[in-house]
């Protein structure tokens, strides 16, 4: 006689343990914004928060919510923490302040809190700095510019200041506004990547960074906290449309391989687009809006206004996801 064990359902992870995972798996990626663009992205993760869990705080007491069973989850401490990397490390404390509390309390409670938001509340807040403090948002230091003649001193000056003079004096453009504008010139650009000029220090930071938020990505497929079907979709498909129109004319189009290790490209595949809340649930789903989101990163970032369009690929594709899901929905065993 067989003796048989009888199945069980595993208790599913707790909110809060998911989200200190993904805060476990942007550490690598923290470090390295920090070690190549200085304290200010500590200073900018810090600032944003503190306001988060201020703002939920008070959000939560005038919704009548219990405060410490919401504020503990750790929604806003992620939600924040994306955003904070997603702005320059030497954009002033008040744009930090202010994107976070439009994340947390427009985008995220106005719509019913965690669970019920239809956007990614870290990318509307970026969308809504980009939009109205464009200069501020594309401001990027040079590569470990703070290492050589930007000390820690004037970098908290710029940090709570903006001063312009230091700000210009370690900032230059980054691959994608480069090529952004020379599109709009209409005029073929040749990318310099020679040794010591500032495109090539910010491919290269760029790389780093890539490198460890993929190793972060790594660990939360490995712990089960994303699947394979968003992050993968979306890199192969970035991928695959940027080698079509670099194969078509390579002196108007950056190749692939820029493309994919430039801006946010990274961090969008394994800790944006992988939202559980604003993105699709079933598998079909997945691989549909992480092809939306490549597409329109790519025409945002070639033929639109701004130099980065993960943002609002993001948003533009949320939007679409109840009628991804409903199209996408598995058969129900037992119907055909």
């Amino acid at each position: 006689m067989f003796s048989q064990q009888s199945p069980f359902i595993q208790k599913a992870p707790s909110v809060t343990w998911v989200m200190m995972l993904v805060m476990v798996a942007l550490v690598p990626g923290i470090m390295a914004y920090i070690f190549l663009f200085g304290y200010g992205v500590l200073l900018n993760i810090t600032i944003a928060i503190i306001t988060a869990l201020i703002a939920e705080y008070f959000i939560l007491k005038i919704r009548n919510l219990p405060v410490k069973l919401f504020i503990t989850d750790g929604s806003a401490v992620v939600a924040a923490s994306l955003l904070a990397l997603s702005i320059p490390s030497i954009a002033p404390w008040w744009i930090i302040f202010i994107g976070t509390l439009f994340t947390i309390i427009v985008a995220k409670h106005m719509y019913g809190g965690l669970g019920s938001n239809l956007f990614n509340p870290a990318m509307v807040g970026y969308a809504v700095l980009l939009i109205s403090f464009p200069a501020i948002m594309t401001k990027w230091p040079l590569p470990a510019s703070h290492l050589l003649d930007f000390n820690i001193g004037q970098q908290m000056e710029a940090f709570f200041y903006g001063t312009k003079s230091l700000i210009d004096s370690v900032s230059s453009a980054t691959p994608l506004d480069y090529i952004k504008t020379q599109i709009f010139l209409n005029k073929p650009f040749e990318l310099n990547f020679t040794k010591g000029m500032p495109l090539n220090s910010y491919f290269n930071a760029s790389i780093i960074i890539s490198l460890c938020f993929l190793i972060g990505g790594i660990f939360m497929w490995i712990k089960r906290i994303i699947t394979w079907h968003l992050p993968v979709t979306f890199l192969i498909s970035l991928v695959l449309i940027s080698s079509i129109f670099w194969l078509i004319d390579s002196t108007r189009y950056l190749s692939p391989f820029i493309h994919l290790f430039s801006g946010g490209t990274v961090l969008c595949a394994f800790f944006i687009i992988t939202d559980p809340v604003s993105g699709p649930t079933t598998p079909k789903g997945k691989i549909f809006f992480a092809f939306g989101v490549a597409l329109l990163v790519y025409l945002i970032r070639v033929f639109g206004g701004y130099p980065e369009g993960i943002a609002f690929a993001v948003i533009l594709m949320n939007i679409c996801v109840p009628l991804i899901d409903s199209l996408t929905q598995p058969k129900v065993f037992g119907h055909e």
